[in-house]
């Protein structure tokens, strides 16, 4: 069995690849652990630069459908609700970027994306063991001991990647942060004392803040993510630990009602670490590669988890389709690499900043984020020569 190109993992960047290399005319499986798709996490948020990607391959007013547009970007004192900035979204921040911003359920967008790869190419109930390769191409193996050969194997399966530990080394993975976030999802009907509910929020205070935003076409749902500091060590970081009943409403004692509220209107989710990847000097080994959080996690400070995978997948594809396997996956990590870190910086020190008391620092805080669309401007509009079609 062989194909010119397999994926291994079927999440938004691997789905996005496969779209992308397919609707090039490039042959290609995606393999996926899962027996069906159905991404952990409640909701995304995707900007400009990964949205206008969605658009150019053909699938965008589909995504749109599903989705919520913020009407704004808000940031607020979490204790007063004070308005510290504001920023307009809807159709003025389409206009400024040239696509729209989304608040989309992380299962519709999967499966908006599996929908547009087909099934015929896509196989489910399929983990990857090992891989191995050479200059001339690449194999799986996978949970069940058969094989795959290809000419490109893409490692697309996240912060715990296997692909990854045969690119970069086993113990390359990512690190945990010293922060760790709560989710939920929360009728916007249990929410009366919540000011602009259709807004993408940022409640900031000392040692925590509170991001949500609608989604869904009804727009009649929240998602929220609270990050705390803390704990300090983490017993692996594997995935997510139950909390102590009452842990998330402690760490947010004292701030506004509406956050309280929020937080109160649904049982206390489990506590998920928030993990980085150290940057890695290595992204490319033979005929294997790596894209989104297998090679670049980052905190979701600025959303753009996604996106870059999304971003990723856009430049691999080109690549893959107009030059020669060797000079693609050697071009590609040149494409990418800085990008990539300097967003995953900018994600780093916004979770400093929101989690400042006050005082002086928060005041130059503060007087930033009314410009914070002008700063970040480079990180919305990548992409935008190429016209949306």
């Amino acid at each position: 069995m062989s194909a010119q190109v397999v994926i291994v993992g079927g999440g938004i960047g691997g789905l996005t690849l496969g779209i992308a290399l397919r609707r090039a005319g490039v042959p290609v499986e995606i393999y996926e652990r899962a027996e069906e798709l159905r991404e952990v996490g409640a909701a995304v948020a995707l900007s400009a630069n990964g949205t206008r990607v969605l658009y150019r391959l053909g699938i965008g007013d589909g995504l749109d459908a599903v989705s919520t547009q913020p009407t704004e970007l808000i940031y607020r004192d979490g204790v007063t609700a004070e308005r510290v900035a504001a920023h307009p979204g809807g159709a003025s921040y389409r206009a400024r970027f040239g696509a729209p911003y989304w608040g989309i359920h992380r299962v519709n967008l999967q499966q908006g994306l599996a929908t547009a790869f087909g099934d015929e190419h896509l196989h489910l109930g399929s983990g990857v063991a090992s891989v191995a390769g050479n200059d001339s191409g690449a194999e799986i193996t996978l949970d069940d001991g058969s094989t795959v050969t290809a000419d490109v194997v893409i490692g697309a399966d996240g912060v715990h990647s296997v692909v990854r530990d045969h690119v970069a080394g086993p113990g390359s993975g990512p690190v945990y942060s010293g922060t760790s976030a709560f989710r939920g999802l929360v009728p916007v009907g249990a929410l009366p004392s919540l000011p602009d509910p259709l807004a993408i929020q940022f409640w900031m205070g000392p040692d925590a803040h509170l991001l949500h935003y609608a989604l869904g076409a009804d727009d009649d749902t929240v998602n929220f993510f609270a990050v705390l500091c803390g704990p300090r060590e983490w017993g692996g970081v594997a995935g997510p630990h139950e909390a102590s009943e009452g842990e998330l409403l402690r760490g947010f004692e004292g701030w506004h009602p509406a956050v309280t509220e929020m937080l109160a209107a649904v049982p206390q989710s489990p506590r998920w670490p928030l993990l980085t990847q150290p940057p890695l000097n290595r992204w490319t080994r033979g005929r294997v590669t790596l894209i989104g959080d297998a090679c670049h996690a980052m905190l979701p400070h600025h959303g753009q988890g996604a996106n870059q995978s999304i971003e990723d997948a856009a430049v691999l594809a080109e690549l893959l389709a107009t030059l020669d396997p060797d000079a693609a996956l050697t071009e590609y990590p040149r494409r990418r690499r800085g990008r990539t870190r300097a967003v995953a910086r900018i994600a780093w020190d916004t979770g400093t900043l929101l989690h400042l008391a006050a005082g002086a620092e928060a005041e130059v805080r503060d007087a930033g984020l009314a410009h914070y669309l002008d700063r970040f401007s480079w990180v919305h509009s990548h992409g935008r020569a190429a016209p949306v079609r």
